[in-house]
């Protein structure tokens, strides 16, 4: 059963007496029979050969016992999940009262995924003779393997190995998509495998932050319209027209994601292709007719007041001459001009130098004007209270795991601290730089 398991369930008890090994199986068997249904019941996976043997290890000392629980299973994640935790349910070891926890679920294909890697080094290094293959080539093969391996599945859907987990997730088309941004280092995309979006991602989308990542063609508009209709997306980020996710670089790929744009005011591919340039140039003479005749027809007026304006001046012994008449229009005109364009929003690097060092923290809109400044150490709370969505976010202060998650589900685009933090989960949707940076 160990060479198919793809799981092993790591348990911890404790008993308050001296028990035996039998005692702990026993306890697993009995008090876990009926408590999941048929499905689940330990006796009828092992049969059928989708659960392996119970291996106990036990100790005993000062009247108490401890040991672990280990078992090998074929289940999905959902199903060894579960019967991990109806393990807990064992209060009784024998006679003796217990407790059992979960201490980790071990997934042996990582490990599995480690072995290959190392012994792929091992045969490149003794394997081949020198000069008979390119090793470059060979390297790029084995990390390609290593990539294809990290492909998971999500309720049967091809995954990134971080879907299940990520408070994130990408939409894209297919199982190529997803094999593109891993190479990228993007663990949180699952594929639709189609036009019709299954139910279990619609329900993602509902669940999670959701960005639709899809093709640049009527393809991609043809699943952004369905799940905008059965899901719940946040972000719909697409590359150039005409382009796929899984032919682009690294470069476009981040570029395509930084330049997501709020799901309710996405516009379509085939709604770019109406607006044609043929139709612009073919407008464009009637357009510059109307201009002229405008601008006749509102200069006539202006010449017809200036003259009135003479002639009442000529009867009531006013008059100026006309030189001077002309020159106060002049005035005028210079008068009625807009004033110079107030000068350009500064830059993060200005916030930074502003920031550093002053206990802070700054929340910026898209043109890096000041929308809201806290303390460093309630910027998360500021964030989420925020009634306006910061794009920007400098602060004097490491960017933690918990600013890190609220400023994903506020949309904040770009964190701005002094240092980075130990991250346990990354979004996609929101870069983290440090001061030095800039």
């Amino acid at each position: 059963m160990e060479d198919t398991a793809k799981y092993l369930i790591h348990a911890d008890f404790v008993a308050d007496g001296v028990v035996e090994r039998t005692d702990v199986v026993g306890a697993a068997f009995g008090q876990t029979e009926g408590l999941l249904g048929d499905d689940l019941d330990i006796r009828d996976l092992q049969d059928s050969a989708k659960l392996g043997r119970i291996d106990v290890s036990v100790d005993s000392e000062g009247g108490q016992s401890f040991g672990t629980i280990t078992i090998a299973s074929s289940l999905d994640r959902v199903e060894t999940a579960t019967l991990a935790a109806a393990l807990e349910a064992v209060e009784r070891i024998g006679p003796c009262r217990a407790q059992v926890e979960v201490d980790r679920i071990e997934d042996v294909r990582a490990a599995k995924r480690r072995e290959i890697v190392d012994r792929a080094k091992e045969l490149l290094a003794s394997a081949f003779d020198e000069g008979a293959i390119d090793s470059d080539d060979i390297l790029r093969e084995v990390r390609e393997s290593v990539r294809v391996e990290d492909v998971t599945e999500y309720e049967g859907l091809p995954a990134g190995p971080n879907v299940a987990s990520s408070d994130a997730v990408l939409v894209v088309e297919g199982r190529a998509d997803v094999v593109t941004l891993l190479q990228y280092g993007i663990k949180n995309a699952v594929a639709v495998e189609g036009t019709n979006v299954p139910d279990v991602v619609a329900e993602l989308t509902r669940e999670r932050t959701a960005t639709a990542f899809l093709d640049g063609d009527r393809g991609g508009d043809l699943i952004l319209r369905e799940l905008r209709q059965v899901g719940d997306l946040d972000y719909v980020a697409r590359p150039p027209e005409g382009e796929s996710v899984e032919d682009l670089s690294r470069s476009a790929v981040d570029a395509a994601l930084r330049e997501k744009t709020p799901a309710d005011t996405a516009t379509l591919v085939s709604e770019h292709e109406d607006e044609t340039p043929e139709d612009d140039a073919t407008e464009s003479p009637e357009t510059e007719d109307a201009v002229e005749a405008a601008a006749t027809v509102e200069s006539e007026p202006a010449v017809e007041s200036a003259a009135a304006d003479e002639a009442t001046a000529a009867t009531d012994g006013s008059a100026t001459p006309a030189p001077e008449a002309a020159a106060g229009a002049v005035q005028t005109d210079a008068d009625s001009a807009p004033e110079p364009a107030a000068p350009s929003p500064k830059t993060v690097a200005d916030h930074v130098e502003a920031v550093v060092g002053s206990g802070t923290a700054r929340l910026l809109d898209d043109d890096l004007d000041v929308l809201a400044e806290s303390d460093a150490d309630g910027v998360a709370d500021a964030i989420d209270a925020a009634a306006t969505v910061s794009r920007v976010v400098v602060l004097d202060g490491p960017v933690t795991q918990r600013l890190l998650d609220v400023a994903a589900q506020r949309g904040v685009a770009t964190l701005v601290g002094t240092s980075e933090g130990e991250f346990v989960k990354q979004p996609a949707s929101v870069r983290v730089r440090t001061a030095d940076d800039y």
